[in-house]
């Protein structure tokens, strides 16, 4: 199974952020590698505040909350992405910057 953002053969696969996000509605328990979350989150606007340890904060003018990642070995936390990002998304109404 090639996780999103993986590597087949030496080639790492990056999805564009538009491509990520759409995967993530349809399959949101689906794993992606922390790198391209991290790309996916500032492609909607955040930006990180502070980082402390493996723990990285970030913020967005259109949201009141934090969003406080950290990877699970080079992935994203699944938590992160369903029940924070995802959910903030949607509550928000945020949309990726042009």
């Amino acid at each position: 199974m090639l996780k999103m953002g993986g590597s087949l053969a030496g080639v790492t696969v990056v999805p564009r952020p538009d491509k990520l996000y759409r995967n993530l509605l349809d399959n949101p328990r689906q794993i992606i590698a922390f790198r391209d979350f991290v790309k996916l989150i500032e492609a909607y606007g955040w930006r990180c505040v502070r980082t402390k340890g493996s723990h990285r904060s970030y913020a967005h003018d259109g949201c009141p909350e934090l969003l406080v990642i950290q990877p699970k070995g080079s992935d994203a936390k699944s938590y992160q992405v369903l029940k924070q990002f995802l959910a903030y998304v949607e509550e928000y109404g945020l949309k990726p910057k042009p």
